[in-house]
């Protein structure tokens, strides 16, 4: 064998090398497109995988169709945001606390300001009866006897999304009977906290 045969062989080793690598990117971006990252401890979806695109899983965890997915971006937030654990004080996916997590989403989608703790939320809200409730109305509980001690978003189909200080960031049903027990209020955040440009 030759220098010269040597030399042509190396090269393509780097061309299939670079190839394959780039293979694998690809294959990479494409199955993180398709993910089946949602959790949830809604009873009927508990143990299910959600497999497809933002629209298709999230309308199959909320039971609703397709087209009534219509605010993609919340539901890209909340799937970025999903899992990240319950840290009080948080304010990062290293850690959030509920009002916290709240506070960044109803920023970031609904250009929003809202005061930082769960308690001072619940008395800015135009409160609503439960079957008024909108996307992006926020629902507060009463947990450990403490008044408004927990907040979350909701979404659709009785499903809110929260933070749950055992799973993190997680989308769960209103009406389960934990949680109904304890939920004490909903409403509308006041239109005069929207963000000034």
């Amino acid at each position: 064998m030759r220098f010269n045969d040597i030399g042509r062989i190396m090269s393509v080793c780097k061309r299939q090398s670079c190839f394959l690598g780039l293979f694998f990117l690809a294959a990479l971006l494409l199955s993180s497109c398709k993910s089946t990252k949602v959790l949830t401890d809604v009873a009927a979806a508990r143990n299910k995988e959600f497999k497809g695109s933002v629209k298709e899983r999230y309308s199959a965890l909320l039971n609703v169709s397709e087209k009534e997915i219509r605010n993609e971006k919340l539901y890209r937030f909340i799937d970025e945001w999903m899992g990240v654990p319950n840290v009080s004080g948080g304010l990062d996916k290293k850690g959030v606390d509920c009002s916290g997590f709240t506070g960044l989403l109803q920023k970031e989608i609904y250009q929003r300001q809202v005061l930082r703790t769960a308690r001072q939320m619940a008395e800015n809200v135009k409160r609503k009866f439960e079957e008024e409730l909108k996307e992006g109305d926020l629902v507060f509980f009463d947990f450990n006897g403490q008044k408004f001690s927990h907040v979350g978003v909701y979404l659709q189909n009785n499903r809110f999304v929260h933070v749950s200080t055992s799973k993190g960031v997680i989308v769960s049903n209103l009406k389960d009977a934990w949680y109904y027990k304890y939920f004490s209020r909903c409403g509308a955040v006041k239109e005069n906290l929207a963000l000034q440009p």
